[in-house]
């Protein structure tokens, strides 16, 4: 099943994709919901990020050719940082480039979208917590990544978690997954989801232990190689089989 957050004149809301066309949903998607009969075309909809969550939490390194492109060691434990809600936007908007920063950098991950609070989960219980799973670009200031010695600020700028545009649960393999980064139309990141060095029950699980997981949450759960930068007019696009294409484009600051 294919989920979308949207607005569409007053409503703003849930639906189930189905070709060219959004269901309205009666419900909660974090709960039991109906597909009822009221429909839009999906091409006069504004899809939203398809979540609002409390927090994103990122996985650094999780790709063993990552680590070795930038030079550090292959993770003992998943490495976790946070980035802030403000830093979200949907597919088709703008990731903006500030004028303190010297290189942005796209980062194509595939996104864990959580369904319930979950809390010390062991890895045999993951997959009740899982409402599905989108494309997520983990935007990146890379030199002030390295200036600061740490990822807070390179991280967490506005616009620099692009989200979506869908959530897709069912039939879906998350840990063997085709991942693409097209920038302008050129590949620029290229690999499979069964390169993880944590797979998704991992990253669940360990989170989970770590803090309190709620509805809608993030896990986006690294990167492979291939990072590199953007400019102001670049179009990105992340690109996960099975889910869909995530496509923002790079304006100056406003």
């Amino acid at each position: 099943m294919k989920l979308a957050r949207f607005r569409s004149g007053g409503f703003t809301g849930y639906g189930v994709v189905e070709n060219s066309k959004i269901y309205q949903i009666d419900g909660s998607v974090y709960e039991d919901f109906v597909k009822t009969e009221k429909a839009y075309e999906l091409s006069s909809v504004k899809l939203l990020s398809p979540v609002d969550p409390s927090k994103v939490v990122a996985v650094g390194l999780n790709y063993k050719d990552h680590a070795k492109e930038l030079n550090l060691p292959v993770p003992q434990e998943p490495i976790l940082f946070l980035k802030p809600p403000s830093s979200i936007i949907a597919d088709k908007e703008s990731i903006e480039y500030p004028n303190m920063v010297g290189q942005l950098d796209y980062e194509a991950e595939l996104g864990i979208v959580i369904k319930k609070t979950a809390r010390n989960i062991p890895e045999k219980r993951v997959k009740d917590y899982i409402l599905g799973y989108t494309c997520v670009n983990d935007v990146t200031a890379r030199d002030l990544q390295t200036k600061d010695g740490q990822w807070c600020r390179s991280k967490s700028f506005d616009t620099f978690c692009p989200i979506g545009p869908f959530i897709v649960n069912g039939g879906i393999d998350p840990n063997s997954l085709e991942i693409k980064l097209f920038l302008n139309g050129k590949v620029k990141q290229s690999a499979n989801t069964d390169n993880l060095i944590f797979r998704v029950e991992q990253l669940v699980s360990f989170t989970s232990f770590v803090m309190t997981l709620l509805p809608g949450d993030i896990i986006s759960t690294g990167t492979p190689s291939g990072v590199g930068p953007m400019t102001i007019g670049d179009e990105a696009v992340v690109s996960i089989d099975k889910i869909g294409n995530l496509t923002n484009y790079v304006i100056g600051a406003r």
